[in-house]
């Protein structure tokens, strides 16, 4: 803690403000559980909830919240998403500001959420007990994290049709159809050495997706196949969330181990594939000269970023529900190596694959690579999966596997949300929250499984997610270290763990990561590209639907800023800025004798 004297380095850090200006702890305060202690601050703002402690349940032990940790960040994105990245990025050398960026911002984050989850054992909105002014972070991040769980959703819907299309006695883009194709086009790729890759990707956009060429004269009406799919993942999330984290926490020893085991599999036959080292030749040879490309160091940033689940909520919440004294320290090394380890295992076995493919069909990896995403999961890897020996095996553990990873991530990010409703109105029944939210959930989906619904997909995630989430998790630092007080968080965390914070974390928290990731943030501004898919272009009111989406997602920082600082007391400008920013008096641990202790603690820190 700072020494007496000492100057202010920010709104409310104790450490750095003279004695003289300190907020007080309540002297009265007790450690008898009958009485409520609160924490008030000259020109803070009065809470309502002050003192109340509402029942919350807690993991039936803590491997199933390690499980679920596990299960929320290993997720799509490493299969498909991490190895087209690392690819394009240059390769091997893609590593070295991969891991450096893992290191000095995707752990330091991670760490920082779970803590926070855990010290108050509140929601990703309620955690801004700690400053008000901040409040907006958390519902614009919640809002974010709805419109990803609208489309995500569809993305597993997918994998279920796939799925069930693998139990065909020949699977069905294997062969050029008819029902999907006329006579002209299968004679024409007939006659292609590339035709396997053709068939599989004709299948995919003709008959799966349907999709149109582009939305200038709307989105169609939903699939109905596609719709008893999306119908069906919604209902398996639903039931995983229905007894909040006593439910969920069941269903992640699956959701966690299973992938994990398909994925050897896959990768011990991939590796056997003719032409397999090739492919992971391509993957890890390392371009140099990349390195000095900044978008490379952006893509690093939001691979990590976006792989470990940060900014979405669901890091906060599944700590939330952890006893005060858990180790989090240890759970964060563990789980952020789990994420990158899992990154390297699915890049090397997509590109064995790739490698098979491009030994196959005597094009290069490039070709066959595409544009990622959704083309591996779907074109490229199923391809593959018709030459295996019992191909219809392969085809359901592969897509089972996808499918467990989505419901991994896709529970995470529901329950986040389903647990800031619940912790805003503790009297309405879970079940119910529940029940309205992915009943909501799925009929908004309904629009990603139109033939136009691809584009909506794209549209959604550049305008309502990606950019909304950094913007959100940059402002997160910002506010808890630099407004909150890096001083009083790191002093919670040594009341919590029993333990010191190194400088390692301080110089991440306090300046690696807000000043870093707003450069990357001013930089992905100003190299954005016009938003196309396939090469065309959207149209103006598309364009503009967006922009509306994301203005709808940032809209309650302003909102939630201007309400705290009307709240707050104060004659002057400062005062009541300064007050907005301060804590309620019902921030600190939710427990009434931890809080106590807590109080005493932050009492004898103040006297040194």
């Amino acid at each position: 803690m700072g020494k007496k004297g000492s100057h202010n380095f920010a709104f409310n850090n104790q450490a750095f403000v003279p004695d003289s200006e300190k907020p007080e702890f309540n002297k009265e305060v007790s450690t008898s559980t009958s009485e409520k202690p609160t924490f008030v601050h000259g020109h803070g703002i009065k809470d309502p909830e002050a003192g109340t402690v509402g029942e919350r349940g807690q993991w039936s032990n803590q491997l199933e919240f390690l499980l679920s940790c596990v299960s929320m960040s290993v997720g799509l994105g490493n299969i498909w998403r991490f190895p087209v990245t690392a690819y394009e990025n240059g390769g091997g050398a893609f590593l070295i500001p991969y891991l450096i960026v893992l290191i000095f911002v995707g752990r330091p984050i991670y760490f920082l959420e779970l803590c926070l989850g855990q010290f108050c054992s509140q929601s990703q909105v309620k955690v801004w007990r700690c400053n008000p002014f901040f409040k907006g972070v958390g519902y614009a991040s919640m809002i974010a994290t709805v419109t990803v769980m609208s489309y995500y959703c569809s993305i597993m819907a997918l994998t279920v049709f796939y799925f069930f299309a693998s139990f065909a006695k020949t699977l069905p883009w294997a062969e050029c159809n008819l029902k999907w194709a006329d006579n002209e086009t299968c004679s024409s790729l007939d006659n292609e050495l590339s035709n396997e890759t053709s068939y599989a990707e004709l299948y995919f956009v003709k008959e799966v997706l349907k999709e149109k060429a582009n939305i200038d004269d709307g989105i169609g009406f939903p699939e109905w196949r596609l719709t008893l799919c999306l119908l069906a993942s919604w209902l398996v999330v639903y039931f995983s969330l229905i007894k909040g984290v006593k439910s969920s926490g069941k269903v992640a020893y699956f959701t966690a181990l299973f992938p994990y085991v398909v994925l050897i599999t896959l990768l011990i036959r991939g590796v056997t594939l003719d032409g397999a080292w090739e492919g992971i030749k391509e993957f890890l040879t390392p371009k140099w000269e990349e390195l000095y490309n900044p978008e490379v160091w952006y893509a690093a940033v939001s691979q990590c970023f976006f792989s470990l689940n940060t900014g979405f909520g669901s890091v906060i919440m599944f700590a939330s529900y952890n006893p005060l004294r858990h180790n989090i320290y240890r759970d964060a090394m563990i789980l952020s190596f789990m994420d990158t380890f899992t990154s390297l295992i699915a890049g090397i076995t997509v590109f064995s694959v790739l490698g098979y493919l491009s030994k196959q069909t005597g094009l290069p990896v490039t070709e066959i690579l595409g544009s990622g995403g959704t083309g591996i999961a779907f074109i490229s890897y199923p391809t593959a999966i018709a030459n295996f020996p019992v191909p219809q095996l392969f085809a359901v553990l592969f897509f089972l596997m996808l499918f467990t990873l989505g419901i991994g991530s896709a529970t995470a990010d529901a329950g986040a949300v389903i647990t800031l409703f619940a912790d805003q109105f503790p009297n309405v029944k879970r079940w119910i929250i529940t029940t309205i939210l992915c009943g909501s959930a799925f009929l908004v989906g309904l629009v990603y499984v139109t033939p136009g619904g691809q584009y909506i997909l794209d549209l959604v995630d550049y305008f309502g997610a990606a950019f909304v989430i950094f913007l959100t998790s940059v402002l997160e630092v910002m506010g808890i270290m630099w407004i909150y007080g890096m001083n009083n968080f790191i002093s919670d965390i040594e009341f919590m763990l029993k333990r010191k914070v190194g400088i390692y974390w301080k110089i991440c928290w306090g300046f690696i990561i807000p000043v870093g990731l707003s450069v990357i943030l001013v930089y992905s501004l100003i190299v954005a590209k016009t938003l196309t898919r396939n090469d065309t272009a959207y149209p103006t009111s598309a364009i503009i639907s967006g922009w509306l989406l994301a203005v709808l997602c940032l809209l309650p920082l302003p909102v939630c800023a201007i309400l705290a600082y009307r709240k707050s007391s104060g004659s002057t400008f400062m005062e009541r800025l300064k007050g907005a920013c301060s804590p309620t008096e019902s921030w600190g641990p939710a427990d009434p004798k931890e809080r106590a202790a807590w109080i005493e603690f932050k009492r004898q820190n103040n006297r040194t």
